[in-house]
């Protein structure tokens, strides 16, 4: 099967893209939202409605993980077809999908179903569960596009046998 540069620089970009997406809602839009106190002047935005602000922000960057994850399973099932078989990618590549899907598709609508019971629902001890554990799987997912990336770079530039 024919090597095609294009799916390589196109899986690179969306690797990349999907990494600096979640470092900066994480690390950047995150704290701004949920401390607009620090920041404005005569405006104060309650968690309750920070809350609602990121989740919207979260349930649209969702389409952009779908993809991510689609072109990942696309993209790692063709190189494996190939016989480029590494452990180290394929582990991180598993890692991307189930941490991309856990976060997309479980995470995300439970946290908008929760808001949309209103604040006192956000703040049982389930929805605090649920938050703590969607972090956690958005720090798993940064650190698995990473590897995965670093990964495929180190191999792409290994001498073709």
């Amino acid at each position: 099967m024919k090597k095609n540069i294009y799916l390589d620089f196109a899986y690179f970009i969306i690797l990349a893209a999907t990494f600096g997406a979640v470092i900066t809602l994480g690390a950047i839009v995150a704290p701004v939202v949920f401390h607009t106190d620090k920041i404005t002047v005569n405006l104060l935005i309650d968690n309750y409605n920070a809350g609602i602000i990121m989740g919207e922000i979260f349930r649209r960057f969702s389409y952009w993980v779908y993809f991510m994850v689609i072109y990942v399973l696309f993209y790692e099932a063709m190189v494996y077809k190939r016989g480029e078989r590494d452990a180290i990618s394929f582990a991180s590549a598993v890692i991307v999908i189930f941490s991309g899907l856990l976060f997309s598709a479980i995470y995300v609508p439970k946290i908008l179903t929760m808001q949309a019971l209103g604040a006192e629902a956000t703040q049982s001890d389930t929805f605090e569960n649920i938050h703590i554990a969607s972090e956690i799987d958005f720090k798993i997912l940064a650190v698995a596009l990473l590897v995965l990336f670093v990964r495929r770079l180190m191999i792409l530039r290994l001498p073709s046998k």
